[in-house]
């Protein structure tokens, strides 16, 4: 009789893995200080963008797409010109992961002229400007550890909140809650 004993985590995606993968994250990040508008910038974005499906680890510096079907947005290593709109749905536009470890997005021309997907991202560009008002301090509204999403995002999420941290340390508006933050920024403009 032959016994195999299948490994309990074939992914590598326990504790252990998570860890060493923020721990990496972390040693990479290289974060400049930015204001609270930067800040709400950055969040929005990188959250928009790691709330999608994620099935592969994102590297800095790489493009990447982002494409919405049946309501599921999702990010690939496809660009669009590889494959058609029946395959990967509608694509949003191209995204990177910057060296301090938030995200931008570049939105395809299809989806910057159309004005109910502009509203939606309006709509949710509120919502966590409420959440960011609502919170004692920044410090508090940032994505330390997200149950909700899966493995890389997660990471990844956990890792945009250390950054961003990190930035407003650099900028001196940890700590502060959005408003006092906000005035700072006013003050340093006048």
């Amino acid at each position: 009789m032959n016994l195999t004993i299948k490994p309990a985590n074939p992914q590598g995606k326990g504790a252990v893995a998570i860890l060493d993968s923020l721990q990496e994250a972390k040693r990479q990040l290289v974060a400049p200080a930015k204001n609270v508008q930067q800040i709400g910038s950055d969040l929005f974005t990188s959250l928009f963008i790691l709330n999608s499906q994620i099935r592969f680890k994102p590297t800095a510096g790489q493009t990447y797409w982002l494409y919405c079907k049946d309501a599921q947005y999702r990010l690939s290593l496809i660009a669009p010109e590889q494959w058609s709109p029946a395959q990967s749905g509608r694509y949003i536009g191209a995204c990177q992961l910057q060296s301090d470890l938030t995200w931008t997005l570049a939105l395809s021309a299809d989806c910057a002229a159309d004005r109910t997907f502009l509203q939606e991202i309006a709509d949710r560009r509120r919502q966590l400007e409420q959440k960011l008002q609502q919170a004692e301090t920044l410090d508090d509204a940032l994505p330390v550890y997200l149950e909700t999403l899966p493995y890389y995002s997660r990471v990844l999420a956990s890792a945009l909140a250390y950054s961003l941290k990190q930035s407003m340390q650099k900028s001196g508006i940890s700590g502060l809650s959005y408003r006092q933050a906000q005035q700072r920024l006013l003050e340093a403009n006048d």
